[in-house]
C-alpha cells in the first residue's frame, strides 16, 4: 500500500521523518517530496502525480500553512487536500494539538473539518502518539474489505466507442488514443433538458478536478446524441520529444455513458503501450469520472480500449529522452483498435477508492491483445 504524506515540513519535522521509517516498518510504501528526485517535471505536477498513484493521502495539519503558491493562491498541501477530495481518495487526518497555528492554517483547518465535505480527524500530541495511531489506523485498512464488488453480466451494455467514428477527430492521426468508458447499469438515459444542463456544466467540473491547468483554452462541443469538452493537447518542442500521455476529451452521451480520451505516451517513434505506465494512466481516468460528480448508479460496467497507429509498439516510456529503436506492433493488425470485452459490472467505487484495483485489469488485457 502506498501511503503519501502531505503536510508543510515546517513545524512538522519530526513527524514526518519517523512516519517515513514507521511505514516502512510495516511493510508499505510511504510517499513524501523529500524523497523525490531531480525531475523534468514541475514541482506540482510531480507531487500531484504522486498523489495519485498512492492508496491513501495522510495529512499532518501544524501550526504552519506553507508557502502560497501565485500559480493556485494556496499550498501545497491544501493543492493536495484539493486533488485527493476530487480523486475520491481516502484520507486520513492528524492535527497536532498545544501549538498555535497562523492564520492561514486555521482557514485550511475549517476547510479539512468541514462538516459537508471534509472529513473527521484525529489529534496527537509528540511524534510517539502519533506513530501508535498511525499503527491502528494501517491495520485497520489492511483489514478492511475491498470497496468493489463485482456481478457477472447477463447481457453487455451498447457502449459508444469514439474509434468508430471520423465524425470529429480531436487529435493527430499519428496519436493513438486511449478511451475509457462508464456505463451506468439500469439507467434510462438524460432528456435533452438533461443533458443541456449537464453539457452547461461540464467545463466547470472539469476545471473543479484540477486535472487542467486554468491557462488551458477548454472546447465545449454539442453533437447529435452527446455533448463533449475537447481539451487541447500541449506540443512539444521539437519532433521527436517525448510526451506523456494527455487527456483530449470528455463525452456524456444521451445514455448515460460518460466516456473520456487521452493521448498514449509517445516519442520520435510512435506511440508507446507501456505495460507499467498503462495501469496508472487507465486509474487515473477512472478517478477523473468519478471526480466529475455526474454518474450516479450503484452499479456500472466499465470498458477501455485503444485506436492504434502504425508506428505504436508495447515498450517503456522515458520522459527523458526518446528511444533508439523499436518494434512496431505491425501495420496491418495496429490498425485494428484493441478493447476490453466487459463480461462483469462493478460498484461506483471503482470510479474512486477501487480505481487502482479495476485498472490492472483493464490494462492487461489491452496488452495482450496487442502481442497477438
Amino acid at each position: 500500500m502506498k501511503i503519501f504524506i502531505s503536510s508543510a515540513r515546517k513545524g512538522l519535522e519530526a513527524e514526518r521523518d519517523a512516519l517515513d521509517g514507521l511505514i516502512r516498518a510495516l511493510g508499505h510504501t510511504p510517499v513524501r517530496f523529500e524523497d523525490f528526485s531531480a525531475q523534468t517535471t514541475p514541482s506540482r505536477e510531480a507531487c500531484l502525480k504522486a498523489l495519485a498513484s498512492a492508496d491513501v493521502c495522510l495529512f499532518l495539519l501544524g501550526p504552519f500553512y506553507g508557502h502560497v503558491f501565485p500559480e493556485t493562491g494556496q499550498s501545497a498541501t491544501h493543492d493536495e487536500w484539493v486533488a485527493a477530495q476530487a480523486a475520491g481518495m481516502p484520507r486520513i487526518v492528524y492535527r497536532k494539538q498545544d501549538v498555535m497555528f497562523e492564520p492561514d492554517q486555521h482557514k485550511f483547518v475549517r476547510v479539512v473539518e468541514a462538516y459537508a465535505t471534509g472529513v473527521f480527524r484525529d489529534s496527537f500530541h509528540s511524534s510517539t502518539d502519533l506513530m501508535t495511531k498511525v499503527v491502528e489506523k494501517v491495520k485497520e485498512l489492511e483489514s478492511a474489505a475491498s470497496p468493489l464488488a463485482f456481478t457477472k453480466l447477463g447481457q453487455q451494455p451498447t457502449i459508444h466507442w469514439a474509434s468508430d467514428s471520423t465524425a470529429s477527430q480531436i487529435v493527430s492521426n499519428h496519436d493513438s488514443v486511449l478511451e475509457l468508458h462508464v456505463v451506468s447499469l439500469d439507467f434510462l438515459g438524460y432528456s435533452a433538458r438533461e443533458l443541456d444542463q449537464l453539457g452547461a456544466s461540464l467545463v466547470d467540473r472539469i476545471r473543479a478536478t484540477r486535472t487542467v491547468g486554468s491557462e488551458v483554452a477548454l472546447n465545449p462541443i454539442r453533437s447529435d446524441g452527446y455533448v463533449a469538452v475537447g481539451i487541447p493537447t500541449s506540443r512539444p518542442r521539437s519532433w521527436g520529444t517525448p510526451q506523456r500521455g494527455e487527456l483530449v476529451e470528455c463525452r456524456l452521451y444521451k445514455t448515460g455513458q460518460l466516456s473520456t480520451q487521452a493521448t498514449l505516451p509517445r516519442d520520435g517513434l510512435g506511440a508507446i503501450l507501456d505495460p507499467d505506465a498503462l495501469p496508472q494512466q487507465v486509474a487515473d481516468l477512472l478517478r477523473f469520472s468519478g471526480a466529475l460528480n455526474i454518474v450516479q448508479a450503484d452499479r456500472i460496467v466499465v470498458a477501455a480500449g485503444v485506436s492504434t497507429e502504425a508506428l505504436m509498439s508495447v515498450d517503456t516510456f522515458d520522459p527523458r529522452q526518446s528511444r533508439q529503436s523499436a518494434q512496431p506492433l505491425g501495420f496491418g493488425r495496429s490498425r485494428r483498435p484493441l478493447r476490453t470485452e466487459p463480461d462483469e459490472s462493478v460498484t461506483l467505487a471503482a470510479l474512486g477508492a477501487g480505481a487502482a484495483e479495476v485498472a490492472p485489469h483493464l490494462a492487461q488485457a489491452l496488452i495482450l491483445q496487442a502481442g497477438r
